[in-house]
């Protein structure tokens, strides 16, 4: 309490000769001091300045298993969430610029310095009152204990926030998120959907706790900030994930089936987006949403790449592919005719070869089946004539 105090009037000192300072230089330049007091609460309110504020963060595909897993085991077929601690580390500028990530706008893009990358994650006990959410408890010496042993297998990574299978933020969230400022300055929320409904939906909601500051004078409270979040993997998380989707496949669908079904789902997507750009391009119409140059550069970036179908040389060489295609297909469809053919024709010459090559012994076998029977009949004919000359 001390130290902070400490800190805190040498902070309120250090500021208050910044603003006599900039005071003095205002007046040198015949600037009234209310504007350079306003000039300085601008500065003073500048994102970003001297803050180890997040930006954005990185879910790795370990903390979606690791997390749907929790929920399998604890809370599955019930109301009830469970909550875990994501670890992981804020990059340095340059320090990891090539991780694949897939965000809303597709996948490609690479992650860029400054961002929480969040490569693991565990589960802590966790209850909560169904009927008071003011009422929960979080086991914090098991959360200890269980980051010791995770620090002694990666130094690297820390405790950056916690997770939750929400589905959406609680009132007692923000409690929670003071519990977590003891491992953490900032940590972040994110909320994972164990169960979606949409496919096409990234399944992870990132926020943060930030002070509100209002202009009338009331207290300042805190409250959850949207952060941008995206899934991103390395080489390796990739290689995994891959293998684990090809044991977890359904064997009795065929390939094109799955083929379909991808094509399918990229179609939903593309619609999607589709609607998204409409639905925002409407607002600013109607004057609804305000206008961003960046979204309408890039929205004229797509329309220039769509090709335009009335060139005659474009449809020209449209239909050379096709039909180059095509012939490929054909002659591919006769080749598969014409070796099926032969198989079937060196499938009868084997097997009349081998009825040939079986006949002769079967021959043989049946002349001396003949002689065996004759031999009997006359032994028979003996006997019965040995015993008509006896009478």
């Amino acid at each position: 309490q001390r130290r902070r105090e400490r800190g805190e009037r040498a902070f309120s000192a250090k500021t208050s000769e910044n603003f006599l300072a900039h005071n003095r230089k205002a007046s040198a330049m015949g600037t009234s001091a209310a504007d350079a007091e306003k000039k300085l609460d601008v500065i003073r309110v500048q994102p970003g300045m001297g803050s180890n504020m997040p930006q954005s963060c990185i879910v790795h595909p370990l903390v979606l298993l690791s997390a749907t897993d929790h929920y399998m085991r604890v809370a599955k077929d019930t109301n009830k969430r469970v909550i875990g601690v994501l670890l992981g580390a804020k990059e340095i500028a340059g320090e990891r610029d090539t991780w694949k990530t897939t965000t809303s706008a597709g996948e490609g893009s690479y992650s860029t310095a400054g961002v929480v990358n969040i490569t693991n994650s565990f589960a802590v006990p966790f209850e909560e009152d169904e009927k008071d959410p003011k009422i929960w408890f979080v086991d914090h010496n098991y959360l200890e204990t269980m980051f010791g042993m995770f620090k002694k297998v990666n130094a690297r990574e820390r405790i950056v926030g916690w997770y939750s299978t929400g589905p959406k933020i609680r009132s007692s969230d923000l409690e929670i998120n003071e519990v977590f400022k003891k491992f953490c300055k900032n940590p972040v929320l994110v909320i994972i959907d164990v169960q979606p409904k949409d496919e096409l939906i990234i399944p992870t909601d990132a926020y943060i706790s930030m002070e509100e500051v209002k202009d009338d004078g009331t207290p300042t409270r805190r409250s959850f900030q949207h952060l941008p979040s995206e899934i991103g993997a390395e080489e390796a998380e990739e290689i995994g994930v891959e293998h684990l989707l090809r044991d977890i496949k359904d064997t009795t669908v065929s390939t094109l089936a799955e083929r379909v079904n991808a094509k399918l789902a990229s179609l939903k997507g593309l619609k999607a987006r589709l609607e998204d750009i409409q639905t925002y391009l409407k607002g600013v119409v109607d004057g609804k949403l305000p206008v961003n140059h960046e979204i309408t550069f890039l929205t004229q970036e797509i329309f220039n790449l769509l090709p335009n179908l009335n060139v005659e040389e474009l449809v020209r060489s449209f239909s050379v592919k096709t039909n180059d295609m095509m012939l490929v297909i054909y002659i591919s469809s006769l080749i598969r005719s014409v070796i099926a053919l032969h198989n079937l024709i060196n499938n009868k010459l084997a097997l009349k070869d081998a009825e040939n090559d079986s006949s002769p012994k079967d021959k043989k076998d049946e002349k001396k089946d003949e002689k065996s029977d004759d031999k009997k009949d006359d032994k028979k004919d003996a006997k019965v004539e040995k015993k008509e000359e006896k009478k």
